[in-house]
């Protein structure tokens, strides 16, 4: 199975939603998101994308060192520019290569080093996008109540399944 059709359905949600903010609704600070943006969120799924595309060219992913790029957070104009660029670097059939991972953690910000592969890294950004289309469904409540989206907007795969499953025993 293919992992391209999983980025592709996020990146057509997000184009989908990105076309319907304006500026205003983009970088409005969201009281249910303890003041984050949608823009921020947004920002954040896609930088993670662009790292990891950074890393598949020197060998190496670290999430850590996003650009944090103020334009991209504050214009959906260039978040949809983003995921046409992401696009466009992420190819059909792309080797699985072998990556290092290079990661912060605890406070003191310990350096740790892993081996990875491009695939497991897609897998966890298709995951940690879906974590973060949850959030900015929420805080879409406020920027924008009357925005209706899809029902798999910000819904992990699985748990579609398994609410498929549900309504089929009922």
């Amino acid at each position: 199975m293919s992992i391209r059709p999983s980025i592709d359905n996020i990146f057509e949600q997000l184009t989908e939603l990105l076309s319907v903010l304006d500026r205003q609704e983009y970088s409005q600070p969201v009281p249910l998101l303890n003041g984050a943006t949608i823009g921020q969120h947004i920002r954040h799924t896609l930088e993670f994308f662009v790292c990891l595309m950074d890393g598949v060219e020197q060998g190496c992913v670290n999430y850590d060192q996003r650009q944090r790029d103020l334009v991209l957070e504050n214009s959906p104009v260039e978040a949809i520019s983003c995921v046409h660029a992401l696009r466009d670097r992420m190819t059909e059939g792309q080797e699985n290569i072998p990556l290092r991972l290079k990661q912060s953690l605890g406070q003191e910000g310990e350096l740790v080093e892993i081996q990875t592969n491009l695939d497991r890294e897609l897998i966890y950004n298709i995951e940690h996008a879906v974590h973060h289309m949850a959030l900015i469904r929420v805080g879409l409540k406020d920027v924008k109540p009357n925005l209706e989206l899809s029902e798999a907007f910000g819904i992990a795969s699985s748990t579609i399944r398994y609410r498929q499953t549900q309504l089929r025993k009922v």
